[in-house]
């Protein structure tokens, strides 16, 4: 969907009469670079989405003295981040001159208010989907997260078809009825041990957590497409969008941070209950839009499905072992290897026979 930036780094190839024709090295070095590329994508991808979820519902369940951080604050510090980033992006393009960065900026944001007015409807929506996220992850174990997440799979097709008029393959369609039966599994309730009450709040915690993770994928389908849509429409880079879209998030983050926790933030400040892992949380959120990004140039979708099966079964180790907030039935695993099947077969791109043979 983004935009990426071009590769900072150049092979400088010395031939002499040894060597085969310059043509040939030159692909073969490049053919071996490309599948690097692809497999360290794979490791980003994957350490990255795992590490941000195990972290974020760690962060929103761990008991310490003193109050918790509030998801508002780093929902709006995380968009801070993002916008200093982009902005030594922006900086790093013009050659590291700030007259040439300023007068970019000026001129793509400050010069162009309707273009930038753009931006808004995406930024509210990711915006309350960060907020979401931060409710589901203290609601939902990491693993039945990770799976219930992959709805956005469905939403970001539905938006695609209704927005873009995208069509979508037999394939595809067959993943999305895949993906919906294996997160109704998922999601299926199995006799539990306890009394009654213990019961009703069990499920009362799990119903608010699906429901945020529900109306996060609804928000990220539409935002994701919404903005493939304009990058489409404009030339404007990636990091300036990425500029436009975090001072928007500020602003809404901020006033939806007073709304909601004006009073504790008048009492105890913006940063409080902030410690090292509520920092890494809040950086790996800024980084992962960007990070994934730049990923997403040299990723495949079969490797991207990959990606997603690798740290949906990470999670749920990590959940099991570690953070022993997760209790694996067979349900639950026949749900989660049925939304892996779909992330591949959504992922499956039938090619035409070439000769005898067909590739796929």
């Amino acid at each position: 969907m983004n935009e990426c930036p071009q590769n900072f780094f150049h092979i400088i190839l010395v031939q002499d009469s040894s060597e085969p024709p310059e043509g040939e090295f030159t692909a073969m070095v490049s053919s071996i670079h490309s599948k690097r590329l692809k497999y360290l994508s794979l490791g980003v991808l994957v350490l990255q989405t795992t590490t941000l979820v195990l972290t974020m519902r760690y962060s929103r369940t761990l008991k310490e003295d003193g109050p918790r951080y509030l998801a508002s604050s780093a929902v709006v510090s995380a968009e801070v981040i993002k916008i200093l980033v982009c902005t030594l992006l922006v900086f790093m393009e013009n050659n590291f001159y700030m007259r040439a960065t300023n007068q970019q900026l000026k001129e793509e944001i400050v010069s162009r208010p309707l273009e930038t007015m753009k931006l808004a409807i995406p930024a509210g929506i990711y915006t309350l989907q960060n907020n979401l996220l931060y409710v589901a992850l203290s609601n939902l174990d990491a693993a039945t997260y990770q799976v219930t997440y992959q709805l956005k799979i469905l939403t970001t097709a539905l938006f695609s078809v209704s927005l873009l008029g995208r069509r979508l393959g037999f394939y595809q369609w067959m993943s999305l009825l895949l993906l919906m039966a294996g997160v109704t599994l998922v999601q299926w309730p199995t006799a539990s041990e306890g009394d009654s009450e213990q019961k009703v709040l069990s499920a009362s915690i799990q119903f608010v957590g699906v429901m945020a993770v529900l109306m996060a994928c609804i928000s990220s389908g539409f935002a994701g497409v919404y903005f493939e849509k304009i990058l489409k429409e404009t030339k404007q880079s990636v990091w300036i969008r990425n500029i436009q879209l975090g001072l928007f998030g500020f602003v809404f983050g901020t006033i939806g941070m007073m709304v909601y926790d004006g009073e504790r933030v008048r009492q105890s400040g913006m940063f409080q209950g902030y410690n090292k892992i509520t920092s890494i949380v809040i950086v790996l959120q800024a980084f992962g839009g960007l990070v994934i990004a730049v990923v997403i140039k040299y990723a495949d979708n079969i490797l991207k499905g990959f990606a997603t099966s690798l740290s949906i079964i990470m999670s749920t180790l990590i959940s099991y072992f570690l953070l022993e907030d997760f209790s694996p039935t067979r349900t639950f695993f026949s749900g989660a290897a049925m939304v892996m099947a779909a992330t591949f077969l959504y992922g499956y791109e039938r090619k035409p026979a070439s000769g005898s043979a067909v590739k796929v």
